[in-house]
This record gives C-alpha cells, structure tokens and sequence, in this order.
C-alpha cells in the first residue's frame, strides 16, 4: 500500500471505527497528512514574515477546518489500528497518561497487526483470511 492509497482508505472510512488498519495503512496516511499539512503551515509563517497577513490569516483558517475535518477519521484509524493488534479501541486513552501512553500506543502501532482473522475481523493483508471475501 502506497501513500496515495493511504491517505484515500483514510478518508473513505471516515467514520468505521470496527475492522482493521494494517500498519502500512496507518503511518502511509499519517505521513500523507504531516506533508499535507507542512505545505500550508510553512506558506503561513512565508506570508506574515512578508507582511502580508490577510492571506496567511486565510491559509491559517483553512488550516483550522483541515484539523478539525480530520479529527474524527483521525480517531477510528487509530482504533482500527488497535484493532489489528486484537486490543480494544478503549486503549486509546492510554495516550491522557503524560509520556508513558504516548510511547507505549508509538510501541504498538509500530507492531505488525495478528496474523490471520482476530475478534475484530479478517487480518488486512490477507494473511490465513479464510473469510477474503465476506
């Protein structure tokens, strides 16, 4: 899986918190959006160190609504990443204890996902899936 395709699945499953994210899918998409969003935030600090404020103000308020746009398919890849490890999406607010949950949800998803089926679906790269096409 390539980033284009990534960042695509990331957006087509907007709101499917059930199923699995391979590993693949969930850094290719969070690095397709670190680079989407680098661009705009460095034409931001280009343009007020220009003067020209209004239209940093403008790609600053666009950035706003692309951060708030992604909150929610930002939220089910991560729980759709725990689900591909068999860890209940519950796991998430492991990340509210300062530095400890932080790099213990790094550690994991930098694990590969069960091998074959799990309690919570078929394995995403079709490992030992009997069940490919259901």
């Amino acid at each position: 899986m390539g980033m284009t395709e990534a960042v695509k699945l990331f957006f087509s499953r907007y709101t499917d918190f059930k199923g699995r994210s391979s590993r693949g899918e969930y850094w290719w998409a969070y690095l397709g959006l670190v680079l989407l969003i680098i661009v705009p935030y460095f034409l931001v600090v280009l343009f007020t160190s220009m003067g020209i404020q209004a239209i940093a103000g403008l790609i600053g308020i666009l950035l706003l609504i692309f951060y708030l746009a992604i909150i929610i398919p930002g939220i089910a890849i991560v729980i759709r990443r725990l689900h591909d490890l068999d860890k209940s999406g519950w796991w998430y607010f492991i990340a509210l204890v300062p530095l400890i949950g932080g790099l213990l949800l790094l550690y994991w998803f930098c694990q590969p996902g069960t091998k074959g089926p799990n309690t919570y679906g078929g394995d995403p790269l079709g490992g030992m899936d009997v069940n490919a096409f259901d």
